[in-house]
């Protein structure tokens, strides 16, 4: 006889795993469920579509800058070749950043390839699904494995190619990639290219509206610029505008500025003013009189420099943006930049070893003023 009563299952436990939409990150709520809902990536979607017809799925490598579809994409894929009943029995996705030494090729990897693929789980929605006799295996970030467990898993490719295929994710494909040679050119490779404005200003239209966010075409337009082509990391602003816009009853409108804010970017106003202050013409009213003493435009200078770092703002991203400011002027001429780079390099040397910010904002600060004023 047992003392010990066995364990009564709960048919009416709550599900695992479920996330209120509300509470749900939008970057998730809005990820692509097929890859014709993949924004920007013409010539990838083109060839994969015609992968769902053949259900020849090559090894792939996936490349890029973030936030760009890569893993957004493959999954898609994964969800249309197979369906959700049996998605989970055919995909396995790794995060090669957190795992990704040769013991986990070793035994998590490698287990899951060599198994034969499960008998195909009838949809419950009704729909048809190709459900291709292999498994698929994605890792991102797969640049960050070490190249032992990149040589053990060239093998593993090998071996279980036909019931397994591998999807590799990372940022770049250099001749200096840590992805190994032999383990690249088993894939097709895949390029991701950031997204154009027009493709980024329609996605996040479509995000606002359905979350009955009203956000104007300055504020998309400020959404494109401070993400230089990321869209994730664009709908995750978007989310925080939007959270920081509803906290004050009544809601708050959202504007350009508080996007700069949240991306931690500084407002043009306070870059316009050090410009100004430099000699730099950006349209400013406010303007400073051309032969002021040297010593006074050294103390309006300095000023200007103190008063940016009081306020808090990084040193790196005042620099970069007024890097950008002075490369993209139309009125500098080319030994002018070719002079404030040199000045530029110099201080992102210095900051990326501990320099003080401050010194070398100011150091900066005077370079570009007298490349500005006095080069010919």
């Amino acid at each position: 006889m047992s003392f010990f009563a066995p364990k009564q299952s709960n048919s009416n436990s709550t599900p695992k795993h479920i996330v209120d939409p509300v509470l749900q990150p939008w970057i998730e709520k809005y990820r692509p469920r097929t890859i014709d809902d993949v924004s920007a990536q013409e010539h990838t979607v083109a060839v994969l579509r015609k992968t769902l017809t053949s259900t020849n799925l090559p090894h792939m490598l996936f490349y890029g800058p973030p936030g760009t579809g890569k893993t957004s994409t493959i999954l898609a894929l994964a969800r249309q070749l197979f369906g959700p009943e049996n998605f989970r029995s055919r995909v396995l996705e790794l995060n090669a950043s957190d795992e990704r030494g040769i013991s986990i090729v070793r035994e998590k990897i490698k287990n899951f390839a060599r198994q034969t693929p499960r008998a195909q789980v009838v949809s419950s929605d009704g729909k048809v699904y190709p459900c291709p006799p292999y498994k698929i295996i994605i890792l991102d970030e797969a640049d960050s494995m070490t190249q032992d467990a990149q040589g053990a898993l060239r093998r593993i490719m090998e071996t279980y190619a036909r019931i397994t295929r591998f999807c590799l994710v990372c940022n770049y494909v250099t001749s200096q990639s840590r992805i190994i040679e032999p383990v690249a050119s088993r894939c097709s490779k895949f390029r991701f290219v950031p997204l154009d404005s027009d493709s980024a200003h329609l996605r996040l239209s479509h995000i606002a509206a359905a979350e009955n966010v009203t956000v104007p075409p300055a504020v998309i337009d400020m959404l494109i610029a401070t993400s230089s082509g990321d869209l994730r990391r664009a709908i995750t602003y978007l989310q925080s505008a939007s959270r920081l816009s509803s906290s004050t009853n009544p809601p708050t409108p959202i504007t350009p500025t508080d996007i700069q804010e949240i991306a931690g970017v500084v407002p043009d106003t306070v870059i316009n003013d050090l410009a100004t202050v430099l000699g730099i013409d950006v349209g400013s009213e406010t303007a400073i009189e051309a032969d002021t003493e040297k010593g006074s435009r050294f103390q309006l200078i300095r000023k200007e420099v103190k008063r940016i770092i009081r306020q808090g703002y990084s040193a790196t991203q005042v620099l970069a943006q007024i890097h950008d400011l002075v490369v993209l002027h139309p009125t500098l001429n080319g030994r002018q930049k070719a002079q404030v780079a040199l000045v530029f390099a110099e201080a992102d040397k210095a900051l990326g070893d501990g320099a003080d910010e401050e010194l070398w904002t100011l150091e900066v600060a005077l370079g570009v003023y007298k490349a500005v004023s006095y080069a010919s």
